[in-house]
């Protein structure tokens, strides 16, 4: 049995189905003409025929096409930051349907390397943003002193950049020493991705899954700020159904403090 959450979407998908009704009615009963008795119910029916395809196109473009996210924590420092809105490619890894998210057009797959959003799975009214890094049928191991992944076996190459300079986004505190956090390249899928590690610290949370086996359709996500993410090291694999789309780039950058830098970020693409 699927499970069905009442949000955004499935309000979108029930008023369209709610004002194509109306606009039938409109369009069939009342010739497109405004009903010459007035009441709650015509009224409603000339609000469908009007609304309807304002309904029916956000519901089209949101479903199939694009999606605007914000990033709330700094979980992909230093990829994205808390502030940041992005781009998210909806028919990437294939056409869903609405509410029910079961793909009926199989376009793509979530390659490693990738940005995603996904639906958190403990909580499917919530959307994760991660990076893949283990594909189905692959063995991964998290070697957390060395702070680097293996794929079935072989380590993920990482080089130091050096102490990390940029924007801290709260990590820094009396606990955390800008000077301990690490900014490294790391080469997922060939293209370098920028990542942090901090010196002396393993994420918040305890790790559940260290060395695993991704069983079939389902993916091995991390966050970039390593020691600062909880990912699927702690809770586990993302089901395909579950995925939403592949991030693409920053739209928008909203932090009052820092306003004029984030500005910056504006078009920048998501590697």
């Amino acid at each position: 049995m699927n499970e069905i959450h009442f949000d955004f979407e499935a309000f979108l998908t029930l008023a369209s189905a709610i004002t194509l009704v109306c606009w039938l009615i409109g369009k069939f009963k009342y010739k497109g003409q405004e009903p010459k008795e007035k009441s709650f119910m015509t009224s409603l029916i000339s609000f469908g025929y009007s609304f309807f395809p304002v309904f029916i196109f956000v519901l089209l473009v949101r479903t199939f096409v694009f999606e605007p996210f914000r990033i709330p924590s700094e979980s992909m420092m230093p990829t994205l930051l808390t502030g940041d809105f992005i781009y998210v490619n909806k028919y990437s890894y294939g056409l869903k349907l609405p509410v029910l998210h079961d793909t009926f057009i199989e376009v793509g797959k979530p390659e490693r390397g990738d940005v995603v959003v996904f639906r958190f799975p403990p909580n499917q009214k919530q959307d994760y943003i991660k990076r893949v890094v283990g594909l189905p049928g692959e063995e991964v191991y998290y070697d957390t002193s060395r702070k680097k992944v293996y794929i079935n076996g072989e380590a993920i190459d990482q080089e130091v950049v050096g102490q990390y300079e940029g924007f801290l986004d709260g990590m820094a505190d009396e606990r955390i020493a800008r000077s301990n956090i690490i900014e490294k390249t790391e080469f997922l899928n060939g293209e370098g991705h920028q990542m942090l590690t901090v010196n002396g610290r393993m994420t918040g949370q305890p790790f559940r899954f260290s060395r695993v086996k991704v069983p079939e359709g389902h993916y091995f996500v991390m966050g970039d700020n390593r020691d600062n993410s909880s990912d699927s090291r702690v809770w586990g694999f993302v089901p395909e159904r579950n995925m939403v789309g592949k991030a693409q780039f920053i739209w928008m950058h909203w932090r009052i403090p820092h306003f004029f830098e984030g500005l910056k970020r504006i078009g920048t693409k998501i590697d």
